[in-house]
């Protein structure tokens, strides 16, 4: 089950992500790795979802998608979150990185 501990995957198509989410930083990026997470840092508080709707956002731009293409699928309420992106058009350098190395 080593799988389930990468912070970055890309399975048929589809790029599953594990993150820990730092809200209210000064600027959107990744900032590497945090235990078995990949850790992000967005600009949004964390208040009623803005954190949420704006990693969401940010991740579709970094990806080259539309927003209806980035899922979370856990962590609505927290700090560790999976997420789902569909078909990504581009893969921001540093996933790709994080790809290369679990290969």
């Amino acid at each position: 089950m080593a799988t389930l501990t990468r912070p970055v995957r890309l399975e048929q198509g589809r790029l599953y992500l594990s993150l820990y989410l730092q809200p209210k930083a000064s600027r959107d990026q990744f900032l590497g790795l945090h235990g078995e997470e990949l850790r992000v840092a967005i600009t949004a508080p964390p208040v009623d979802g803005k954190a949420n709707a704006h990693l969401l956002k940010w991740l579709a731009k970094q990806c080259r998608v539309a927003k209806s293409q980035v899922v979370l699928l856990a962590g609505e309420s927290s700090r560790h979150k999976k997420l789902l992106i569909e078909s990504p058009r581009e893969i921001p350098p540093m996933l790709a990185e994080l790809l290369a190395n679990s290969a």
